[in-house]
């Protein structure tokens, strides 16, 4: 038998039971792809990561979703952050790789933050909006600018929606997924918001973004995503690609109808840099045997 030690946290989260849930395996060391794969399984999150020793950074993170490994992903780059941290007393600065490149990590105060590992990429969708729209439940005139794919390490499809409403109805259309285009993963995902016009709603003097992400589930069915780091960052290149930046901070609010309430720091005041940044609830450990 070996013996693995792992942590439980919530990632992005305000309060205990915010945020989107992530495990971290403190040394993954001598476990095999398949095993990495069986047990991301096994905890059904929506990533679960292996740390392993790296010579160009502090950690290396191997990320797996219950179905494939990641080259990136924000939130658990976030939270792998805070258990390095401690681990290796690491200060409030460090560096993470993943199969996508290096990731820099810094805290401040309660937030930590990553600067996205890649240059935008933007490329346009195939699909318009009008053909997309029913896959979200939504009319074509719900949709604020044609879809387009986004990569700042993670390439997702973003679509803007004109409304809190429109935000409210949407969700993958199960019956009429198979219209959906697939990531370079071969996923089917979507990344939709909102961003508020109501100035007199703020957090911490901060314009607000509503979003939310669904992708479809390994097993069949479609799920939701209580917060994308991955997602936010590709969002700070949308709206840099659209000229629609109204300042360099947003807080990005996610989650809220799954009952898991999320918030996102998203800063492009960097020339070229976007960075994303959230708190780290950590809530349990433990140990697996396999």
């Amino acid at each position: 038998m070996r013996d693995y030690a792992y942590r439980l946290l919530n990632v992005f989260a305000e309060a205990t039971f915010g945020g989107n849930p992530l495990c971290v395996f403190e040394d993954g060391r001598g476990l095999s792809d398949t095993e990495m794969q069986a047990l991301a399984r096994q905890f059904n999150l929506s990533e679960t990561v292996f740390l392993l020793p790296s010579d160009q950074a502090d950690r290396h993170m191997r990320i797996f979703t219950p179905g494939t490994e990641m080259a990136f992903a924000g939130h658990p780059s976030v939270g792998s952050a805070a258990v390095v941290s401690e681990m290796l007393q690491t200060g409030s600065q460090l560096s993470l790789s993943c199969r996508a490149g290096i990731v820099p990590l810094q805290r401040n105060d309660a937030v930590w933050s990553f600067v996205a590992p890649k240059p935008a990429q933007i490329t346009p969708c195939p699909a318009s909006a009008a053909e997309m729209a029913p896959v979200l439940g939504l009319q074509a005139e719900d949709i604020v600018a044609e879809p387009l794919w986004v990569n700042t390490g993670s390439d997702q499809l973003l679509i803007a929606v004109n409304s809190a409403a429109a935000l409210q109805q949407a969700g993958f259309r199960a019956e009429l997924l198979a219209r959906w285009p697939r990531s370079s993963l071969g996923r089917r995902t979507v990344f939709v918001f909102y961003i508020e016009q109501n100035s007199d709603h703020s957090v911490q003097g901060q314009a607000v973004i509503q979003a939310r992400y669904f992708f479809e589930r390994v097993d069949g069915g479609v799920g939701e995503d209580p917060a994308t780091g991955s997602a936010c960052a590709n969002l700070g290149a949308w709206l840099r690609h659209q000229n629609m930046l109204s300042q360099q901070q947003y807080c990005v609010e996610q989650g809220v109808q799954m009952g898991r309430p999320s918030v996102l720091y998203l800063d492009i005041s960097g020339q070229e840099k976007i960075r994303v940044g959230g708190k780290v609830i950590e809530i349990g450990r433990g140990r697996i045997q396999i």
